[in-house]
């Protein structure tokens, strides 16, 4: 395995650092997203129940104790209940803001990784394809099927390796922005649901 990155060339290096920082961010990205997941699936309901009856203080405690995104939001939303509305909308947008950016980070990384790994690789084939004919060249533009097979090959390592580290990573990227869409989504909802509570 050793040897034919070696073989790949140079530019197999970026690829294989472009590996590791996009494995990083996705496990990084999968603790994340898990860690802020509401605990219970009803938490909102629950909370919002709560606060049509009256119990504040529960509801509150309720919110807190799930340390989700959603459970932050619900704080959020019952510290401003008393407020103007406009004013209300405004603190309740700026704390869904937060949440999405902490959801989005390193995203755009992603997916620039999962560009950059596949043109690395097509760099790499293209180099190496013009050191193949060069060397063609210098013995007078005669070679072996062998030895023409053998530098393409090697060439179009870089390619494949560019690919392995692109599909995955673009994969995982759409992946995490469905996630924060979701999220995004249930978001509005709660808002519309605090915002509708008298």
């Amino acid at each position: 395995m050793y040897s034919l990155f070696i073989k790949g060339g140079f530019l197999m290096w970026p690829i294989a650092l472009c590996s590791i920082v996009s494995l990083t961010i996705i496990l990084e990205r999968f603790y994340y997203f898990n860690k802020t997941r509401p605990k219970s699936n009803n938490v909102a309901e629950r909370v919002h129940l709560m606060i049509r009856n009256n119990k504040i203080e529960e509801a509150f405690s309720v919110a807190d104790e799930d340390n989700s995104f959603l459970g932050r939001l619900l704080c959020v939303g019952i510290k401003v209940m008393n407020r103007p509305v406009e004013e209300r909308q405004k603190i309740f947008r700026r704390a869904g803001s937060r949440e999405l950016e902490q959801a989005d980070t390193r995203l755009r990384v992603l997916s620039v990784i999962g560009n950059i790994s596949t043109l690395l690789g097509l760099t790499g084939t293209v180099t190496g394809m013009i050191q193949t004919f060069m060397k063609i060249e210098k013995i007078g533009g005669i070679a072996e099927v062998s030895v023409l097979a053998g530098g393409i090959w090697e060439a179009l390592l870089t390619t494949a390796a560019g690919l392995f580290v692109a599909i995955p990573t673009l994969i995982f990227y759409h992946y995490f922005e469905g996630v924060v869409d979701n999220r995004a989504i249930q978001m509005k909802n709660v808002a519309a649901d605090i915002f509708n509570i008298n």
